[in-house]
Parts: structure tokens; sequence; C-alpha cells
């Protein structure tokens, strides 16, 4: 199967050739004959297999049928995402794929300032991308307007929904033409997400290219148990183990994620820390040091989870085990991208046991537990443990969001102790040399 057979541009074509996609993915191949067909659609897939592409190319080949508007030009796709991350990603994305239509694109999201928004809305845009609570400021004032849509697309509709944005999603719909198509894609569709979709979406098409809170086969699960006060010295440790890879590192709180991030740097290792109390601009420039290569360790609250696209990441670290079992998938989602193999690391504290539990229920696997050499807990992990409030904060002995666990790659050093059978992995050249169509 190739771009080519989907239906696709010349235009649309030729930039997927200069960026080097020639596969689409399952997502891809399935969605978008559906959507140039008109239908709506309700998209199911994990992070990291081309969710953004899927509606993105066919979304900028139906609008790139209609040309020639006079005078500023009214929104006529709207795309709701529920981060400022993932709406730079999704807007850069498709910045890239239409690089040779004359197609409008505005982003816009809090954190930022209102007035260049403003300006660009009044300049005229063919595209929207938004978060739900920023486009709700700027309906009130009269400065954006969505009787023009022709597309809407909701994407990581469930994270929307866990984030508390369904008040303003439905205030969003009422704004909206009924005569649209509309998109809603997701890496999982629980009931009650697929009940709201019925509710605004016309005999939509299902597609479904993994199960619910699937993680791909790339990634290796692995979990550390040791005492909360140890974990950072064994962070650095595995850290030490690997000193080629980089690394994405979760903590449970902001403050935890920059102390964390400060001990590191005293350790030798370069890291910064990305959290909701930072700017939009630090964030990004956060972001884009880590990307190119400046950081090695960027350690993240769950904000970070979804919607960040780093190529090539090799490994993930739970600091901190996610308080909902569902997290662990989008954490680890950053990692095993595209067919690439990837590895998640968990360090397991006496009370995170019956966290740990949750995770292995929604995996419908055991997440092998290897103690390392010098770092074994005074106390055994009991699964069977309470899950601890979530409104302590472990008196400030654990610093941030919780990931899962990988086995270091390469040699590890002589202190570890890496025993016992690999779980979940997956084909080491699944991927192989070709590039698909990203997220």
């Amino acid at each position: 199967m190739s771009f080519e057979s989907l239906g696709l541009s010349p235009a649309l074509l030729r930039a997927l050739s200069e960026q080097g996609y020639d596969t689409p993915t399952p997502i891809q191949t399935q969605a978008i004959p559906l959507v140039l067909s008109g239908h709506d659609l309700l998209g199911g897939a994990q992070t990291g297999t081309g969710k953004t592409a899927a509606f993105g190319l066919p979304l900028l080949n139906l609008l790139s049928k209609q040309t020639g508007v006079s005078g500023p030009r009214k929104p006529r796709a709207l795309i709701l995402v529920p981060t400022r991350e993932l709406a730079v990603q999704v807007s850069d994305s498709l910045r890239g794929y239409g690089k040779h239509l004359r197609m409008g694109i505005t982003t816009i999201f809090g954190g930022a300032g209102m007035g260049p928004q403003v300006d660009a809305l009044r300049r005229g845009v063919d595209i929207l991308v938004a978060t739900p609570g920023r486009l709700i400021d700027h309906l009130e004032r009269g400065t954006a307007r969505l009787d023009g849509i022709e597309i809407l697309v909701m994407d990581e509709a469930d994270r929307m929904l866990d984030m508390g944005f369904l008040p303003a999603i439905k205030r969003i719909l009422a704004k909206l033409p009924r005569d649209r198509q509309t998109l809603l894609f997701s890496a999982t569709f629980e009931a009650q997400l697929k009940a709201l979709a019925l509710e605004f979406m016309r005999n939509p098409q299902q597609v479904q290219v993994a199960a619910n809170n699937a993680i791909v086969d790339t990634i290796t699960h692995r979990a550390h148990p040791v005492d909360s006060g140890r974990k950072r010295d064994l962070l650095v440790d595995i850290l030490a183990a690997r000193p080629n890879d980089q690394v994405i590192v979760f903590g449970r709180t902001k403050h935890g994620c920059n102390r964390l991030s400060e001990q590191l740097e005293k350790s030798g290792l370069k890291a910064v820390a990305i959290h909701g109390n930072k700017s939009q601009a630090a964030r990004q420039k956060a972001l884009n040091a880590f990307k190119a290569n400046r950081v090695r360790v960027l350690v993240a609250t769950d904000v970070a989870a979804r919607g960040l696209d780093i190529p090539n990441l090799p490994l993930v670290i739970n600091f901190d085990l996610p308080m909902v079992a569902e997290d662990y998938v989008h954490r680890i989602g950053r990692t095993g991208r595209n067919g690439a193999t990837g590895e998640a690391i968990s360090l397991v504290s006496h009370d995170e046991g019956g966290l740990l539990r949750q995770i292995q229920r929604i995996l419908k696997d055991d997440i092998a537990m290897e103690a390392v050499e010098g770092y074994a807990p005074s106390r055994p992990i009991r699964l069977d443990a309470a899950i601890p409030n979530p409104r302590s904060n472990n008196g400030g002995r654990n610093n941030g969001p919780r990931k899962p666990a990988h086995r270091p790659h390469g040699k590890p050093a002589a202190r570890h102790a890496h025993a016992g059978p690999k779980q979940h992995r997956g084909g080491a050249g699944r991927g192989g040399a070709r590039r698909e169509a990203g997220a």
C-alpha cells in the first residue's frame, strides 16, 4: 500500500515524498479513504501510529478543492486538541503536509497573548487548531467565528474529557453548522465517549487499529523495586549506564520535577523540566532543546504524556507511577513509535504496589519486577497495597509522576542485576528503513 493509492492530491504526495514518507500506517490506510468519501469517522489507535496524518492529509485534500475565496477567510476546518503542545505539533504537521497548498493555518491556545491570535484570525484562516478553553475566550470576545466550519476534528478526545473540557466542547458544538463532517480520534473509546460521539455525529464509520488501552509490542516493560528515598540515586545509575540515550522521566508534581531536574544537573546530566507552571515559551524552548539533543533528560509531569512527538526516543522512565493506570499507556507512548523498539522503566516504591497492579490489569500481563543490585527495597512491594491518596505528596520524597519500567540498553552498569525474560518485546527490525507519516 502506498500514499498514491489512497487518492491524495499530487501536491500532498509531493510534500510527503520530500519528507521521506512513503508507506501509510494502518490507521492512515483505513481512515483516509473514508474521510475523503465524506464520512463521519471514529478513529481509534494508540499514540505513535500516525493519527495526525490520518485526519490531516484528507482534510487538506478536501479543503484544497475549493479555493479562490475573496476577502478575509473564515475558518473552514476546526481541530480541537487538549493541550498547547499538541496544538503546536498538529499545526506544524499540517504546514508540512500542506507546504505546496495555499492554506492558512492558525493555532490558538492559552498561556499566550490574545493579540497575535486575534490579528491572525482577522487576516483570515482556513484551518483553526485550538484548545477548547482559549477558543471559548475568542468566541466570547467575538474574535472567532465558526459558522463556516465544514470539517470538525477532535483529537485526543478521551484526554479532553479527562481534563474536564466537556462543557466547553458542548458550547463549541452549539456554534458549529449542523451540516459538517466530524472526525473524532482517540487512543481509547470508553462507553461514555462513544455515547457522546453519537450525539453529534452522523452514522460514523469506525476504525480501530488496536485494542483499547493497547501498548505496541515494540516496547519492553520493566519495574525496579526501590525505596522512595533512593529513587534519585537509582535513576542516576540507570542513566549513567546508557550515556548516549535521551530519556523522558515522568514525575508526579511540578515542584518535584523542578527539583529532580536540578538534582540531575548537579550529577552532571543535562536535564530540563517541563510542566504546566512554565510559560508556553519556556516549555517550547525546553522541548526544542531536547529535540535538538542539547538536553539529554526531559523531566515532565503528565502534561507531556500525550502530544509530544520525539522521533527515535529509546527510553521512558516513570520516576513515579501514574495515579491513573490508563496514563501509563500515554506516557510510554512516547517511545516505541512507528515500529521502532523502546523501553519503559518504572521505579516502584513500597506504597506504589497497588498502582503497579492496576497497570498490569490494563496491560493484561505482568511487568517483570527486577531488583537492582545495591537498591533492593527495605520492604517487599505488595501488589495488593492500598492506592495512595493523590492529594498526598509522600512527604516530599517522590519527585514526580510515575512511569513504566524498561531494561537499560547496552551493557548494564556493574551494580545492576538485570535478569529474567523481557516482556512485550517486538521484532527489532519492524519499521526498518522506511518512514511512516508520524503522529
